[in-house]
């Protein structure tokens, strides 16, 4: 029953999730906002997530993942509240920094939970996966329906209230035993011999290609959807398609992806989200639309359960929360640069062209990571 609640505090606090992808940019574009002050509503608050994701790493592993989830339910119903009322781009900027807060405590807490469930570890990452994935579907398509029946400020509370329902169930979660620890100084000195393993920088870069999706579509795809015509319902549904292909993955993959440098997982994945995101916009139709947001969706989801499985047999359980959080900075560098670079290229040469350039880099991680497979799994 405990575990029951882990994942259904997970599947809800995404749920908030997937309606911020679509209710924050369209509301501020709906606010006049320029695609270059919606690329950095997006960006800047990400210089703050680097450093709290190390710090909710490194406290995950000192006082468990429980508390740290519990925290970021909190700061998902403030920031709901807080949107509702926003006006103007300084207004969205706090309210978005508040999200950012939110997912710097939520994924290194959950994902060092979920590796530590009894049952093989792939097996369970995988089912968390899938769940949160679920939860952005409905937050994602429910927004989209909200938005065209009531507007933004009933999408807003109803995030809110999505982050007290996320609490309550994880209030039902089991407390986690203290851990054994190293005598440190600090809790972000366990970060000084990670940084020293190859292993993280390499997963790092595996995280940056998974996360790409996950920035475009709280960005920039729902404007490209707008600038193709689409209403905020069918663009919920399309998004949505997104997180039904991370589910299929999920669940299909998590018995069968391996970690190690001989396994083609990572380059197979970063090939078909680089070919996603580069063709989406080449035909303007429902079905090869819905077709790439699957096949974006599915490789970013086998992508992620890679390097969560590989950082999680490579470290030990004191520090697991840590390795985590250092690996998935690459998310954070992608949130960080992708919509500014995204804003760039839309207000200079198009949104479709900017779509086009991000594939082809998408593609040259792909590449870099077939080349770096094997150097990252020598001992350094």
């Amino acid at each position: 029953m405990q575990h029951a609640s882990f994942f259904v505090a997970s599947a809800t606090w995404n749920f908030g999730l997937g309606m911020t992808w679509l209710a924050v940019p369209l509301y501020a574009h709906s606010q006049g906002l320029s695609n270059a002050e919606i690329g950095a509503l997006f960006a800047v608050p990400v210089l703050a997530q680097a450093p709290l994701n190390l710090v909710g790493g490194a406290y995950t592993d000192r006082i468990g993942g429980r508390r740290i989830m519990l925290g970021s339910c909190w700061t998902l119903m403030f920031s709901g509240v807080w949107l509702a009322f926003a006006e103007g781009f300084w207004m969205l900027l706090a309210g978005q920094f508040a999200l950012i807060l939110s997912r710097a405590a939520f994924w290194p807490a959950t994902w060092a939970m979920a590796s530590e469930l009894p049952g093989a570890r792939g097996v369970q990452l995988g089912r968390l996966n899938a769940l949160t994935n679920v939860g952005q579907i409905v937050g994602t398509v429910l927004c989209g329906l909200v938005l065209s029946a009531a507007g933004y400020a009933a999408a807003f509370f109803m995030l809110a209230t999505t982050g007290a329902l996320a609490l309550v169930a994880g209030i039902s979660t089991a407390a986690q035993r203290a851990r054994e620890h190293p005598p440190q100084h600090h809790p972000l000195a366990a970060y000084v011999p990670l940084l020293r393993r190859r292993l993280m920088l390499y997963t790092m870069l595996c995280a940056y290609l998974s996360a790409l999706p996950f920035s475009l579509s709280m960005s920039f795809y729902p404007l490209l959807l707008a600038e193709f015509g689409h209403s905020e319902g069918a663009s919920g549904v399309l998004l949505g398609l997104r997180a039904v292909g991370s589910i299929l993955a999920s669940l299909l993959a998590a018995r069968f992806v391996r970690s190690g440098p001989e396994t083609l997982w990572p380059v197979a994945c970063g090939v078909a989200v680089a070919a996603a995101i580069g063709l989406v916009p080449a035909v303007n139709h429902i079905v090869p639309l819905a077709f790439w947001m699957l096949v974006v969706g599915a490789g970013t989801a086998a992508m992620t359960l890679y390097f969560q499985i590989t950082i999680s047999e490579s470290s030990a359980p004191h520090e697991r929360g840590s390795a985590l959080a250092l690996g998935g900075l690459g998310w954070s560098v992608s949130h960080l640069s992708t919509p500014l670079i995204m804003g760039f290229l839309a207000d200079r040469y198009g949104i479709v062209a900017g779509f086009y350039a991000l594939g082809v880099f998408a593609l040259a991680c792909a590449l870099a990571i077939a080349q770096a497979r094997h150097w990252a799994f020598r001992s350094a």
